[in-house]
């Protein structure tokens, strides 16, 4: 996927509480709904909550993720 893409989606999942389901680039997957996505050269990484934790937020570099897909 491009970047635009990816963006988009989180964007679009974080915006009506969707979860995703992120495939990095060296394979592994990470599930959560997002929060917030930065897309600002300092930061450039999403935060997701995973499903059945509320008190938890995980990060994901933005440039390690090589596909999203809603779930």
């Amino acid at each position: 996927m491009s970047y635009d893409e990816i963006v988009s989606v989180l964007d679009y999942a974080g915006g009506h509480e969707q979860p995703v389901r992120i495939t990095t680039s060296d394979r592994h997957e990470v599930v959560g709904i997002p929060t917030s996505v930065d897309t600002h050269p300092t930061a450039h990484e999403v935060y997701l909550r995973p499903a059945e934790a509320d008190d938890v937020e995980i990060a994901v570099s933005l440039g390690a993720i090589s596909r999203v897909e809603l779930i």
